[in-house]
């Protein structure tokens, strides 16, 4: 999977189309990620002896494809290529060329 956590994306589909966000967790077998501010879900908790009833909201796991990086030099969606730089192998944004 080319997207780490902690890496700035953007949105491409879904209801939360064009939102930003940080990556807080990756599930690479499952190919999904779960983003800070992106696929909220409401939970309804029933109370549970001495603790209330209460409604949560958090993030659930979205799809890795519905997500491209952000290029941190433009601020758009781009694609995320690879290049070899001191016998390491590094993450290049495609738009730009800058390293991740």
């Amino acid at each position: 999977m080319k997207i780490h956590t902690g890496d700035s994306v953007i949105a491409i589909s879904g209801k939360d189309k064009w939102k930003t966000g940080e990556v807080l967790k990756t599930f690479p077998k499952e190919w999904k990620i779960v983003v800070k501010g992106i696929g909220i879900v409401t939970r309804h908790m029933k109370p549970q002896g001495w603790q209330p009833g209460q409604i949560l909201k958090m993030e659930k796991p979205i799809d890795a494809s519905n997500v491209m990086l952000v290029d941190p030099k433009s601020g758009k969606p781009t694609r995320i290529g690879y290049a070899v730089k001191d016998t390491k192998k590094v993450r290049i944004a495609k738009n730009s060329g800058t390293q991740l």
